[in-house]
């Protein structure tokens, strides 16, 4: 967390962060990670570790929950650590930042492809180029499998 610091908006540079949901507490849910998410419009910070060690992740300006259609702002951003951090920053070629329902969670898109998104039960998830954040795949592979994965929120 400390790495990312200088990237997140300056407003929230001071305050406290607090774990909101992780998979080796609260199991591989979806639902449960909606649930946990915390504050409606409170930041949010997704980290995963995957089966091949990789860390990255996204953060959303707002709660990540289940909605109808994409939300968030231009604040948004992916992140890899491979090894040294890499952040992907909004592109202003769309608005595709954060959408979720019951079956998949897709952070970034354009042209049918996301820059990561989950699945249902949190164990396989993906990464591709997309516009919205111009990035690089930020897993080894472009489909991985979830060994931990954390939302972090303000406390």
């Amino acid at each position: 967390l400390p790495q990312l610091g200088p990237h997140l908006p300056p407003r929230l540079t001071q305050q406290p962060w607090r774990l909101l949901y992780c998979t080796r507490r609260d199991g591989f849910s979806l639902r449960t990670l909606y649930r946990c998410g915390g504050q409606p419009g409170s930041p949010a910070l997704l980290l995963i570790r995957d089966t091949e060690a990789q860390a990255f992740g996204a953060f959303s300006a707002t709660t990540i929950r289940c909605s109808n259609g994409f939300y968030g702002t231009g604040e948004s951003f992916l992140f890899s650590f491979s090894p040294e951090l890499k952040v992907f920053r909004w592109t202003g070629r769309n608005n595709f930042f954060v959408k979720g329902d019951l079956d998949l969670l897709m952070v970034g898109g354009g042209s049918g492809r996301f820059g990561l998104w989950l699945d249902g039960d949190l164990h396989h998830g993906g990464s591709h180029p997309c516009e919205t954040f111009d990035n690089e795949t930020l897993s080894s592979r472009e489909e991985f499998c979830v060994q931990d994965l954390e939302v972090w929120g303000l406390a």
